[in-house]
């Protein structure tokens, strides 16, 4: 999975993928790079147990909406996290009439379901949390409408590819 992660105000490029019960990383800041292996444990929500490099850290993740802090041996460093899969280009408000499906795009678990069947939505808002190698993502509405279907409960294992939601839209801001 690849990100673009603020750190402490210095943007960088984050690659992690996971290997066996950990990740392998690869932390790029445009000046110098910092590669490794570590193990993740999530031990409660938001709070991750990490060994890396032989040490061990104890890990407070605070975020909403992909902004927040992370808590890391006794210091707080504010973060922003963007996902490059996110990130959706302009278009007219009439190429998003019609039906939209959410899919998941890894293997995974569904975590929350924020939505319900016949729930008017928003563009951006958030309806499906699923975890996927220890990382918790929450898909959001690709268009502003209704949703239609919703395909998963909590606790549910997802594949690749496969329909979490259906969302219609009429195109316009509100419409459903």
């Amino acid at each position: 999975m690849k990100l673009r992660v603020a750190l402490n105000g210095r943007l960088s490029d984050l690659d992690v993928s996971a290997e066996g019960a950990g990740c392998v990383f690869n932390y790029g800041d445009g000046t110098g790079s910092f590669q490794g292996a570590a193990s993740v444990v999530e031990v409660e929500p938001g709070i991750y147990s990490v060994l890396c490099n032989g040490r061990s850290y104890q890990v407070r993740v605070h975020l909403t909406k992909n902004r927040g802090h992370v808590e890391v041996a006794g210091r707080v460093l504010p973060v922003v996290v963007e996902d490059p899969r996110e990130i959706v280009e302009p278009v007219s408000k009439g190429a998003l009439a019609g039906k939209h499906q959410v899919v998941a795009s890894m293997p995974g678990r569904v975590v929350r379901v924020l939505v319900e069947e016949a729930q008017n939505i928003s563009v951006g808002q958030g309806i499906i949390v699923v975890e996927a190698m220890k990382m918790q993502n929450e898909m959001q509405a690709p268009a502003a409408g209704r949703v239609v279907s919703v395909k998963v409960a909590a606790g549910e294992a997802v594949a690749a590819g496969q329909v979490l939601v259906i969302v219609e839209s009429g195109g316009k801001d509100g419409d459903g």
